[in-house]
């Protein structure tokens, strides 16, 4: 229903959230994390049915647990420097478009052909990493 009067909506700071940690997972403090198609938060990982989120901000383990049974802060709207693919590199010329999830801290230049998701935009490439947003 439409609003009809003014409302003081609720809010959060989305730069630091809390997520619920899929079943037998563990993530690493740093780790670029992901939610699966069920919607726990999941380590990196070469898949095609992970949505990007951000960076691990505690060390969790949730290996002898059920979905949600750990909750880990994660950072987002940051650009973060992940490792690039020795296999498939990010490069120079990859700035401003996206870049693909290969595992918990590295980034790849390609979709691997339909198997692997989004990690976000690449900002820059350094000898160092690639900065993506």
């Amino acid at each position: 229903m439409p609003l009809t009067k003014d409302r003081m909506t609720p809010h959060r700071d989305a730069e630091v959230m809390p997520f619920a940690v899929g079943a037998g997972e563990e993530i690493f403090m740093g780790a670029q994390v992901a939610v699966n198609a069920t919607g726990f938060l999941v380590p990196g990982a070469e898949a095609t049915t992970l949505t990007y989120i951000g960076r691990a901000e505690e060390h969790v383990d949730n290996s002898d647990g059920a979905d949600g049974d750990k909750i880990v802060l994660v950072r987002r709207g940051k650009a973060f420097r992940w490792n690039n693919s020795d296999a498939d590199p990010v490069e120079q010329s990859m700035v401003g478009q996206p870049c693909y999830i290969l595992d918990d801290e590295t980034v790849a230049g390609t979709d691997g052909t339909g198997t692997r998701s989004e990690s976000g935009t690449v900002l820059a490439v350094e000898s160092a990493g690639v900065w993506v947003e």
